[in-house]
């Protein structure tokens, strides 16, 4: 995912899909230790996982015509903290 300030991106409230939270750019060198996700409440976190420079979070639910924060924070080896939000849009398609 290439990210940008407010990115906000439409997904069905039926599908079960993955999306890479990618720091492989901002890292410049060091790696990922920990991650957390934060998702607003009505779409659902069903798992996440993390490896040297990158989060797949796995999302579902949610309600048409109804905006989402999903925020992932990260801490590296070198003890240095991120956090990237997404914003999805429910919708029905």
């Amino acid at each position: 995912m290439d990210w940008k300030d407010n990115l906000l991106i439409q997904r069905d409230d039926d599908s079960v899909l993955d999306y890479v939270f990618d720091w492989s750019a901002w890292l410049n060198g060091d790696t990922i230790q920990s991650h957390t996700v934060i998702a607003d409440a009505g779409i659902n976190i069903d798992s996440s996982v993390g490896d040297d420079s990158t989060v797949t979070v796995w999302l579902s639910g949610g309600v048409p015509g109804t905006k989402y924060a999903v925020t992932v924070q990260v801490t590296t080896a070198a003890g240095r903290t991120d956090d990237r939000t997404v914003f999805f849009m429910g919708t029905d398609r």
